[in-house]
């Protein structure tokens, strides 16, 4: 008997032809059928399977298309195949900033906006092609007469301003690799980041604006240089305007000379930075990426992907602690202006960061699931009340976006604007499954499999599902994975983090299903699944139910195995302003879950709490809190640096107390 296969839902969105006809990866597939034996016919979905079958002609495609230069030719596209390890490129030699300053190169181009800053007390402030090349050639000339070699670590203690972008490419020219967090970030947070590469310069900011205050970070500037012995010069970057120390050098010293940049010409995989995660159960794990890796893929993404090229602007809440702010510096890989906002994502009002892509007239607008999400609750009507009329595209990540999320971005940032709905990570800087500018868009779901990303969902014997939820899996390389995690000089970490369940196999973390019709649901970590009577749930879906009602602001589920075998799941709540969590909100939450997912997930306890607690970058801290549920303490549970709120973790350790 014939097993029908599932209709795929009507789309919400669909392309126009001639938006579809006149995307680059439209434009990309016709040229790669001619250079490179790309299908000709069959559009994306025939584009996919050939970037993942045939890596190496994939992959020099996309080199020759955003035409590469290799100062020294690759001797063949991937050496070792093999993960972890593979090695892409070898013999090729190249420089990232170079290619992130072509534009400049361009007398009819140098002087457009290659930078807008924006933050709460002004409006886009450019700063041109021609004066980033220049502001990028002489701190780089600087750091050199500073003794900086290629592979020493510079560190930017710094908001989203244009002195964290020029800071960045002026350690990429010389070859020094880049790390960078946020000063919301307090000193220890930092150094338990820092300290683990030895930076031997610190670029450091005196504070920043946040929330409509001024927050002055000197003495944790201070606290950093005292933890960090291996700083042989420290930089002022005078945000709030305070004078440099007697021991620092003047921001403006070192970017005035007026200097032509000068490229370190460096193999392929050589490190262009370090990134981490969350760090939230130990250290952080520093994450290296290569110089040629993320060139690559970020040429791709940004370029086929996000259909981003010279006249766009490319805008995206985020901020130096985060892996999107590297991917947002590379839109001037494609020629396109980038849009800095250094504030909060709602000061002064929910609306902020519409504002911000009126002001600059951004064409691609990224921001967060949850952004979008207290936008709907907020009541606010984006394309009436804002001109709109250049942004093509919405994007978001951070964790799925809801259904009611898609449909509020379709009926309020208007009905031409494409929703990318898109899902990564920090540990390959870049997009697993999302947009597609030629595909539809469908409720609750990814539009595809990123080009080059031969992606499945697996059960836990291995075996390959469709329309199933299983382990998101990659098994194939990439070139943006990590070369290699710091300080773990047998690989022993990194195989351990994605390589030991399906051993040769990348598994990421998540729960995702995905589609006959060849789109991508993500449901959530899969370290945080919930799990009743055999039943697997991911906590997104939990979370996208219950926060459709307006009493609930922020939710938390947890699944909590018990010591007699048994299973604990309670639901905790931050509530909304004025709302009240009496039994009838309580039951409505209880029939809410049963109803639209499943009575096996109804949670067994509903509990409020003051606030939800997030990592340094705002997601939703889940296995901690399970942890501290199951008796271990506050101190062997989290790692205090990397919380938003310390004191709000305390509250689960009382409540497991008082359970025991």
């Amino acid at each position: 008997m014939s097993t029908a296969v599932p209709q795929p839902p009507q789309p919400l969105w669909e392309p126009d032809p001639a938006r579809a006809e006149g995307a680059a990866i439209t434009r990309f597939q016709s040229w790669a059928a001619q250079a490179h034996g790309a299908p000709a016919d069959g559009g994306y979905p025939a584009l996919h399977r050939w970037s993942v079958e045939s890596l190496d002609a994939f992959w020099a495609a996309v080199a020759d298309w955003f035409g590469v230069r290799f100062s020294t030719p690759y001797e063949r596209v991937l050496g070792d195949r093999a993960m972890p390890g593979a090695r892409w490129f070898p013999g090729a030699v190249l420089n990232y900033a170079e290619h992130a300053l072509r534009t400049a190169e361009d007398p009819l181009r140098s002087g457009d906006a290659a930078l807008l800053h924006v933050d709460e007390t002004h409006g886009p402030e450019p700063m041109t092609w021609a004066e980033l090349r220049l502001q990028v050639g002489s701190l780089a000339e600087a750091l050199r007469a500073l003794g900086v070699r290629p592979g020493d670590r510079v560190s930017g203690y710094l908001p989203n301003v244009p002195q964290a972008v020029v800071a960045f490419l002026a350690s990429a020219a010389v070859g020094a690799v880049w790390t960078s967090c946020a000063p919301d970030f307090g000193a220890q947070g930092v150094l338990d980041r820092f300290q683990q590469v030895e930076p031997v310069v610190l670029f450091a900011v005196d504070g920043y604006r946040y929330g409509g205050k001024e927050h002055d970070r000197r003495e944790t500037v201070a606290e950093l240089r005292e933890g960090l012995p291996t700083v042989r010069a420290v930089v002022h970057v005078p945000l709030l305007g305070s004078p440099a120390p007697a021991d620092a050098l003047d921001w403006s010293e070192l970017t005035s000379a007026g200097t032509e940049p000068v490229f370190e010409q460096l193999p392929f995989d050589h490190p262009l930075w370090v990134l981490y995660s969350s760090g939230t159960t130990g250290l952080p794990k520093a994450i290296v990426q290569s110089q040629g890796g993320i060139l690559l893929e970020h040429f791709k993404q940004i370029g086929l992907h996000c259909d981003l090229g010279p006249g766009d602007r490319f805008f995206w809440y985020t901020s130096t602690g985060w892996m999107m702010w590297n991917f947002l510096v590379s839109g001037l890989l494609t020629g396109t202006a980038i849009v800095l906002y250094d504030g909060s994502p709602g000061f002064p009002d929910t609306a902020a960061q519409w504002r911000v892509a009126e002001a600059t007239g951004a064409t691609v607008f990224g921001t967060s699931a949850a952004y979008v999400m207290a936008c709907r609750k907020a009541g606010l009507h984006p394309a009436r009340d804002f001109d709109l009329s250049r942004v093509r595209c919405v994007a978001t990540t951070g964790s799925p976006l809801p259904p009611d999320g898609f449909r509020w971005l379709h009926e309020e940032a208007g009905e031409p604007v494409w929703i990318a709905s898109v899902s990564g990570g920090t540990d390959i800087c870049s997009v697993l499954a999302g947009g597609v500018p030629t595909l539809p868009v469908r409720i609750g779901e990814l539009q595809a499999p990123a080009l080059g990303t031969d992606l499945h969902a697996w059960d836990p014997s291995g075996l390959p599902l469709v329309d199933e939820v299983g382990e998101l899996v990659v098994t194939s390389p990439m070139p943006s994975m990590p070369i290699r995690f710091w300080n773990d000089p047998e690989g022993t970490r990194y195989h351990d983090s994605y390589f030991d369940t399906y051993p040769g196999v990348w598994r990421h973390g998540d729960w995702i299903t995905l589609t006959s019709h060849g789109s991508v649901v993500i449901h959530g970590r899969s370290d945080s699944t919930l799990n009743r009577q055999g039943v697997r749930m991911g906590s997104a879906d939990i979370y996208e139910t219950v926060e459709r009602l307006p009493e609930i602001r922020e939710s938390l589920v947890i699944g909590v195995e018990q010591p007699d075998g048994g299973y604990w799941m309670p639901l905790f709540v931050h509530l909304a302003d004025g709302a009240t969590l009496d039994d009838t909100l309580r039951d409505r939450v209880r029939s809410t879950i049963r109803a639209h997912l499943s009575p096996r997930h109804v949670p067994d306890d509903i509990i409020e709490v003051p606030a939800i607690p997030h990592t340094l970058t705002g997601k939703r801290i889940e296995v901690p809190v399970k942890r501290l549920l199951q008796g271990v303490p506050l101190d062997k549970a989290v790692n205090p640096g990397s919380v938003d709120d310390i004191g709000l973790l305390r509250h689960y350790e009382e409540l497991a107390r008082t359970r025991r």
